[in-house]
């Protein structure tokens, strides 16, 4: 199987979510379709395409969708199987994943807006 995602890699999911994540969470083909899925909630969340116009981005823009997509499929491999840890250390994950989704989201939707703005001035 190979890389299908835009924004992340399977190894940037991997990482993120951890040792002892157990076989099923860091298959190649779970971590693919999860980062799918993420790609399509950033792209619907923040009303903007971001995949059709990855070539065009900005380096520090791919790095804010790199991070958003990677943390989001983290998040869905990690509540998939939350008993690979204990529930302190799953529930630490899940938040530390959750908060820097939506703080993306948030960046995002921002220069989302700055680039609307750019474009009908």
């Amino acid at each position: 199987m190979t890389e299908s995602g835009i924004f992340c890699t399977n190894a940037e999911v991997v990482r993120k979510i951890g040792e002892n994540g157990s076989a099923t969470q860091i298959l190649e083909a779970t971590t693919n379709d999860f980062i799918s899925q993420a790609e399509s909630h950033i792209n619907a969340a923040t009303e903007y395409n971001w995949s059709d116009a990855y070539a065009t981005l900005n380096v520090d823009v791919k790095g804010i969708l790199k991070e958003a997509a990677s943390n989001l499929a983290a998040y869905y491999c990690v509540s998939m199987n939350p008993n690979s840890w204990t529930i302190s250390t799953s529930t630490f994950k899940l938040n530390a994943l959750w908060n820097g989704y939506v703080d993306c989201l948030k960046i995002l939707s921002e220069k989302d807006k700055g680039q609307i703005f750019v474009k009908e001035a």
